[in-house]
């Protein structure tokens, strides 16, 4: 193994195994803020969404990709191709419509109730958190249904032209236009989302600037605190997001316009689009107390039980 090879190999595996990782202990806290608060404020349901969706995404993309880098040949056959290439599709759409989401609520939330629309939607926005989850893994679904039509196992033999090789299958689009017509469609869809939640994140920053200009000087409530600190959390989760996306569509962008794509340049993507779910959980567990606190009470928890397990050990020695 060469070493090029064994440098994007380990690049996988740690951006694998850390943001597995991650996204697990992240959905853990919250699993446990469930059960012992028997409900998760709006905002920690939409990160716990996040979370999971960002570990599906590392699942089906980085976890084979990985294994292919390290010479694992014919993991799927074309069914298994047809589901992880679908799964993918779902969580990557879902991994940049709850990031919008998120922002569109916080702003919503922070902002001033200057009339009685927005004072209806800031009361009825609690209730719509599910039925969205519900909407978007919907629409998503039925948008990303034509990715297993074009997803197969790989062929022995040279790659056809306008053919995604992604190592583990192959996303052959047949012919230049339906594979320009794929790649505008999903870039469309991207750069939407993303639009919206840089307007709304650009409105926190304004809101926020503001409210840090009437509090200087002025004892800050609890509320206030909590609630600025949720918001810098959504602004740096969007900023991480579109600083990869940027990445991710720049390589896109060039992928288009070349009928036969370099291993090289689609490693490349798989790598910088995968970022995100990597990166994200660790920004919510540094941000965010609860999380924090869980997974502090956890950390003690194990202590204790070493301590007493090593005291009950020494007993029974005298």
């Amino acid at each position: 193994m060469d070493l090029c090879v064994t440098i994007k190999g380990v690049s996988f595996l740690l951006q694998a195994g850390l943001g597995i990782l991650a996204n697990t202990l992240v959905l853990l806290a919250y699993v446990h803020i469930m059960l012992t608060d028997a409900q998760l404020q709006p905002v920690d349901s939409i990160l716990c969404h996040l979370a999971f969706a960002d570990l599906l995404l590392l699942l089906t993309r980085c976890v084979p990709q990985t294994m292919t880098v390290f010479g694992m040949k014919n993991l799927l056959d074309d069914a298994g191709c047809k589901a992880v290439i679908y799964t993918y599709r779902i969580a990557r759409a879902l991994s940049v419509c709850i990031t919008c989401m998120l922002s569109v609520f916080q702003a919503v939330t922070v902002a001033p109730a200057a009339g009685p629309l927005l004072s209806g939607l800031k009361i009825r926005l609690p209730r719509l958190v599910v039925p969205t989850f519900v909407m978007l893994w919907f629409i998503n679904m039925a948008v990303c249904i034509a990715a297993p039509f074009f997803s197969v196992a790989p062929r022995n033999g040279t790659v056809p032209p306008f053919t995604l090789n992604l190592g583990f299958c192959h996303v052959d689009f047949r012919d230049n236009l339906s594979y320009v017509i794929n790649g505008v469609a999903v870039s469309v869809r991207d750069f939407a989302f993303v639009g919206v939640m840089l307007g709304s994140s650009s409105y926190i920053l304004v809101l926020l600037h503001q409210h840090g200009r009437k509090v200087r000087g002025m004892r800050r409530s609890q509320g206030a605190t909590m609630e600025t600190r949720a918001a810098k959390t959504v602004v740096m989760l969007v900023v991480l997001y579109v600083v990869f996306f940027g990445i991710d569509n720049i390589i896109w962008i060039y992928m288009l316009t070349v009928p036969q794509v370099p291993p090289v340049v689609a490693d490349m993507r798989v790598f910088f689009s995968s970022c995100y779910a990597s990166l994200s959980p660790f920004l919510i567990i540094s941000s965010n107390k609860k999380v924090k606190a869980r997974m502090v009470c956890a950390t003690s928890s194990d202590q204790e039980r070493q301590a007493e397990d090593s005291k009950d050990s020494k007993a029974a020695k005298n």
